[in-house]
Formats: structure tokens, sequence, C-alpha cells
């Protein structure tokens, strides 16, 4: 019997772990770094360890040092939670040859699927439907477009399209690179690249005894940089005939490894046909969507199958349908820039199941992934489950840092989500409109002026001296002009359309055009306010270079760890666009580019270099070309 866990992990997951063990009655450890020596999943555990040092090498990629935390804690089992570890054969391998219990697959099975192109190989002798690879040293315009993809890794690390056979061999370079920065494993792989493909998994179970549960399918096509944003169970206009195929190949391929442990199965999907794409050997990040469609606890399992409990012969039958949003502290509109900052508020309306790493007044960081929480609904139909996720979305109190949290909602109110018309292009055709303004931010700016007037009004007394000239304000892109009136009251000039209904430092009514809408008005130190779903800001969370230094400077964005720069030396001529440095933040990466033609005549990066926002980069002089 396990009587206390380690988990080697932090965050959302983390939390979900120890709820489980807490009401199962399994003590808790948590493992954690300097920088979040504070966070909410060291706050939740009855134990907590240090592993000294902030950036994830040091800390969370430490097998050894987690081990020994283990010991020391008491702990006498180790669940890895999802990223990090929780993939690595070794160090599953260093937690049994410690006496620990393993809480995952054996190391066998992990080390086998770790290789998509060793997992292939397997799959195909196992019957399991694959798409051909394709040779990149042989490959001919007949081939394209081309996914390379990293053998050793997933996330979207070291993945790239290639529709030009010309940049075949930078693309390949490219990946190759990432590969090895990411996962210190620079092989990879190429296969067709299937347009508007479907990203479709299914969620295996096994226990040490023979059984493996198929527990339904989910579908995770809506994607941004190959990273999942949301996901549904179960994925929806699938055959009878392709769900019998999905279950059928996800049993045989966690068969052929001799897996225990929950697990997931990935396929791409197009049209009627499903192509295996790799096995996850973790637990994944959506399956709370699978837990809310059969009414089970997959940690719980998780921890049985680890104690050698064995599964029934079937699993419950499925009810419902759920639907997953992945809400990440990150500006769509800006190229998913990551933010930070203080967590002022996050709250979310009864209803829906909130998987959560942070809390309110807690602080999102650099140097780990920007995801705050995960948002659950389920229901008996998948319109309803889309429904009233969507309006918890709007209704929850997120203050703090620009998240997409607009970005989620209206991806479940489109009409191609709604309808079901999912695929991995999603993002690539409908991201424009998704992050344009909406009508509503406008009068959102005229309730933050007249709520910030009340409190300026209150603090100093009512208006003795009703000054002549309108006054204004400014948040954003939107400037309210309005009048303060002799009975306390306001009109506003600059949105004739709006009529001041009731006022007050939290609460500002406004009738538009015979609507009245009230919206709740939250201001902070840090100069943002918080209109409803509405973010109001002076200024953006990371600035844009080309606002504070002369054309040509390329300056960090948002603090980070630079991975890699261009094989271009100073002096050389660059193109506008062309990628020079890569900058890592929050697990993602993210080019700098060239902003025009011309001559690099400064590089001040280098590969593991850390900058802060604001750090200069290079200097590309640009060359004006001489009039014809």
């Amino acid at each position: 019997m396990i009587s206390s866990v380690l988990v080697a992990n932090r965050a959302e997951i983390a939390c979900r772990v120890f709820r489980t063990c807490r009401s199962l009655g399994i003590d808790t450890v948590a493992v954690h770094s300097d920088a979040d020596a504070a966070a909410l999943h060291v706050r939740e555990a009855d134990t907590a360890v240090r592993l000294p040092g902030a950036a994830p090498s040091e800390t969370y990629l430490r097998g050894d040092l987690i081990v020994k935390a283990a010991l020391a804690a008491g702990a006498d089992a180790v669940h890895p939670g999802y990223g990090f570890l929780s993939e690595n054969a070794d160090f599953a391998r260093a937690v049994l040859d410690a006496g620990l219990t393993w809480i995952g697959p054996p190391p066998k099975a992990i080390e086998t699927m770790a290789s998509k192109t060793r997992a292939k190989e397997l799959m195909a002798a196992a019957g399991v439907p694959l798409l051909a690879p394709v040779d990149p040293a042989k490959a001919t315009s007949e081939d394209l477009p081309l996914l390379l993809k990293a053998a050793a890794g997933g996330g979207g690390r070291g993945m790239r399209v290639v529709r030009d056979l010309a940049a075949l061999p930078g693309e390949l370079a490219a990946a190759t690179a990432e590969a090895r920065s990411a996962f210190g494993d620079g092989e990879v792989f190429a296969e067709p690249y299937v347009e508007r493909g479907r990203h479709v998994e299914v969620q295996v179970l096994a226990d040490a005894h023979g059984t493996v549960w198929a527990l339904g399918t989910r579908d995770c096509s809506l994607q941004r940089r190959h990273q999942k944003v949301i996901e549904e169970a179960p994925a929806p206009g699938l055959s009878a005939a392709l769900r019998e195929t999905l279950h059928a190949s996800a049993v045989a391929a966690a068969r052929a490894v001799g897996y225990v442990g929950a697990g997931t199965v990935e396929f791409l999907v197009a049209g009627d046909q499903a192509y295996f794409l790799e096995m996850n050997t973790r637990l994944q990040v959506e399956h709370p969507v699978t837990e809310a469609v059969f009414g089970l606890d997959l940690v719980a399992l998780q921890l049985r199958v680890a104690e050698g409990d064995a599964l029934p012969p079937e699993p419950p039958a499925p009810s419902g349908h759920a639907v997953e949003a992945r809400l990440y502290a990150e500006d769509p509109a800006r190229d998913w820039a990551p933010q930070t900052g203080v967590l002022h508020a996050l709250e979310f309306p009864t209803g829906v199941r909130v998987d959560a790493g942070y809390a309110a007044g807690d602080t999102v960081g650099v140097h780990y992934d920007a995801m705050l929480a995960k948002v659950v609904a389920h229901a008996p139909t998948r319109a309803e489950a889309v429904r009233k996720l969507a309006h918890a979305l709007v209704r929850a109190r997120l203050h703090g840092p620009v998240t997409n949290r607009d970005l989620l909602v209206r991806s479940l109110r489109h009409p191609d989500f709604v309808a079901g018309r999912l695929d991995t292009g999603f993002y690539e055709r409908h991201l424009a409109g998704l992050t344009a303004p909406e009508p509503g931010e406008a009068y959102a700016a005229v309730a933050a002026a007249l709520a910030a007037a009340s409190r300026r009004s209150g603090r100093f007394g009512a208006f003795r001296n009703v000054p002549s000239q309108p006054q204004s304000a400014r948040y954003g892109d939107h400037e309210v002009r309005y009048r303060p009136t002799r009975d306390g009251g306001f009109t506003v000039e600059s949105h004739p359309h709006a009529r001041v209904v009731a006022v007050s430092p939290g609460c500002v009514s406004l009738d538009v055009d015979g609507v009245v809408r009230r919206f709740q008005v939250a201001a902070y130190d840090d100069g943002t306010v918080h209109v409803g779903p509405y973010r109001l800001a002076a200024h953006p969370r990371f600035t844009d270079p080309a606002e504070r230094t002369a054309p040509g400077s390329l300056l960090a964005p948002m603090p980070g760890t630079v991975v890699r720069v261009a094989g271009v030396e100073v002096g050389a001529r660059v193109e506008a666009g062309q990628p020079l440095v890569w900058l890592e933040a929050m697990k993602m990466e993210h080019r700098i580019t060239a902003p025009a033609s011309g001559t690099l005549t400064a590089l001040h990066a280098a590969p593991g270099r850390q900058v802060e926002v604001g750090a200069l980069l290079a200097v590309v002089q640009e060359v004006q070309e001489e009039q014809a």
C-alpha cells in the first residue's frame, strides 16, 4: 500500500495529484525550485523539499535530486505528472532502484516509445496504421508538403512544415537544432503533412494482469504552435467504424510494449483514415475530459494499478460530452507572447471543474509554462458543454496578466467549432478574426474612466467647481471624454450613444442605445483596470522594441534564454523578416527577426545567455535601395 507520494512536478498537475491523494488518505510531498518556493503546489502539500536553483535543468529535470528528496521526506512512491521527467526511462529506473514505487509504465515501455522513429517501426509490426516515412535526403516536390518532427520529444518543439523543396535543408537544420536544444537529441524525421488533419487520441489504462482499457476518444485539433488549446471527449463526427479502429489500434499499441498504467495513443485523422502519431507514456494534460465522460479518477486508478490491483474486465459506460480549455498567461494577438505579473484575481462560477496551478495573489514568472488553469465543462450534449464552458469563461474574474480568455470564448463560439469542423489549421485561418478588438471594449473604457473619476471625487469631495471643458482619459486605443455634472453625475461626450445610468468606484451602468449594460470595475496599482471580461492598461506588459530604440535594434521582447542564433557573421547582409535569434520563454520558442533588409552590424546574443526584457540582442543597419 502506498502511504506517501512525491510528485516530481509543479503547478497544476502537482495540485491535481495531491487532490486525489488527500481523498485516498495518502500523504503528499512537493518538490520546488527557488522560483516556486511560495507556489500553490508547495502550499498544498504536506511536506516540501527544495531543489536549489530556478532553471528546469537545475531543478525539475534533476532526477537524482528528486529521488533524494523522496527518500529524505519518507515518501514511498513517485508520481511524475506530465512534462519534465515523466517520460524519462532512466528516471523511472532510478526511482525503482531506490526501492520506491513508480506510478507510471515500466521503464522499458517508456524507452520503446521515447523515440518516435523506433515506436513507428514497432507499431507497423503490430498492425497499427501509419503514414509512410519520407527520407529528407531523397524527398522530391511530389512529397510536399512535409512535416519535420523531433524523434525524442513533442510539444511542437523541433517541428516544421515544409512546402518548398528549396527550404528543406534550412528547415531541417533548424528543426535539428531546436530538437537538440529541447531534448538533448537532434534526431529528426519526416513524414507527409496532411492538410486539415485532425488530432484525435485514445486514453488507455492497463494493469499488470493483462487488462487494457480504451477509454474513448478525445479531439485535440485546436492547437497553437502544435500545442493543444481546447480538447473534448468524445471526438465529434467520427464514424462507428473509425472509432473502433482507433480503440483497437490504441489497445494493440499498449499491448505491443507491455504497457501498465495510464497512457495516450495519438492519431492523425484524415477523412475516415487514422494514422499513428505517437504514444505519450504518462497522464495527459487533457485527461479531465475523459474523467468527466467516464466518471473516473484516473490518478486514483494510476495509484491502484501501481499497488498491483486488477482493473475490472470492462470500463464503465461513457455519458455525455466534456470540453476543456487551457487558460494561458499569453497574448494571442502578439504572436502568443507569454505574460508575467501578479495574478490579482482567479475566480470561476460554479458548475465547471477548474484545475489550477495558481491562486489569487500569486506571481506568474518567466521560468515555466504559462498555463494558469484548465477549465472543464461536462453536459449531456456537446452543444450544452460548449455553451456552458464559454459562459463560465466570460463570467470568470481573471485579473492580472493578459490571458487567452477572449480567444477561448471566441473559439468556442466560432461557427466552425460549433459545427464540429475541426482541424489543426483552425488558428492559422481564424486567428486574426478571433483576436480583433470587440465593440464592447470601447464602452468598457468609458466605464473605467467614469469609475476612476468617481474614485477621485469620493477621495477629494464632491465637484465644487464643475470644469467648463470635458475631462479625458485613455485606455489602450480608446480615448474617453466626459464631463462631470453639478448633481454628481457624468455625461459622456466621446460616445454619444452612451448615457450614464449610475456610477460608483466599482460599478458603472451605461444605457447604450436603449440597452443598459452594467460593468464591474477593478483597478490595481500596476496600472491595469479590469472591466468585466475586459483588461485595459496604459502600456503592454512587454514593450515593443521599435517604440524604445532607433530602427534596426533588436531587443528582447520578454525575459528569457537565448537558445540559438542564426549562422550569420557580423557584416553580412540580412533580409527583412529573417530569423536571427531564438529566445525561449515559459517553454515556448520565439523568433527575433530582422526588422528590415540591411547589414548585421552587431550581434550580442549567445546560446545560453539569460536576457531581461529590453536587452539588446542585435543591430541591423538598414540599406536604402537606390531609386532607378
